[in-house]
């Protein structure tokens, strides 16, 4: 959605990330077959901020992948904060697994393999942050399923909700999926949310 030149010279102005996380980003372009599913610099450091402005203890991660969002989100959580991350690919949890296992925040994170909601319906308590970027035709069913389950000050993020622009025009399921939610949000006299152009788009949303 943004110039590359741009781009480069956002991450260039942005703290760089751990030798870790640069191995993990690697390997993921290298072996994945989707390798545009990273998370990446400058949105792993946006999620990062987010966790610790919201002073989140707890969080919960739709969409693992190879585990990049998680160990990004991890390093901003006190001592005795934890994520929940949830994935249906044997594949990419295995990888996540490796690098989590290596961090200095492997203690803060489980892994849950299986249907996201539900793990959520099986997790205790309240979350404090809630990242969404998993299947997109779900999305809908995710936001309902979080939505209630936020704490008072608590806030979700959903990734690619610009869709690469497709959302202008969506012709595809998952254009359309992704186009309807950002209609609802826009709409939902429950919550005040905002839609950054931040790499294909991200939502951020609270409850009134």
């Amino acid at each position: 959605m943004i110039d590359e030149p741009i781009e480069e010279y956002a991450e260039a102005h942005t703290t760089p990330a751990p030798e870790l996380l640069r191995r993990l980003a690697a390997e993921t372009r290298a072996t994945m077959s989707a390798p545009q599913m990273l998370t990446g610099l400058t949105e792993g450091r946006f999620l990062e901020l987010l966790v610790y402005a919201v002073g989140a203890r707890r969080v919960l991660e739709i969409g693992t992948f190879t585990g990049y969002s998680a160990l990004s989100m991890a390093a901003a959580l006190p001592e005795g904060g934890r994520i929940d991350t949830c994935d249906n690919e044997p594949a990419h949890i295995e990888v996540a697994r490796r690098y989590i296992a290596q961090s200095p925040h492997a203690d803060k994170i489980t892994i849950h393999l299986g249907p996201a909601v539900e793990t959520i319906a099986a997790l205790d308590g309240e979350f404090d942050f809630v990242f969404i970027d998993a299947d997109k035709v779900n999305y809908d069913i995710y936001y309902e399923t979080v939505l209630p389950r936020l704490s008072d000050r608590g806030l979700i993020a959903i990734d690619n909700t610009l869709w690469s622009g497709r959302v202008l025009d969506p012709q595809d399921e998952d254009s359309k999926a992704i186009a309807a939610l950002n209609d609802k949000l826009a709409a939902d006299e429950r919550v005040v949310c905002v839609q950054l152009t931040i790499r294909d788009g991200v939502t951020l949303v609270r409850r009134r």
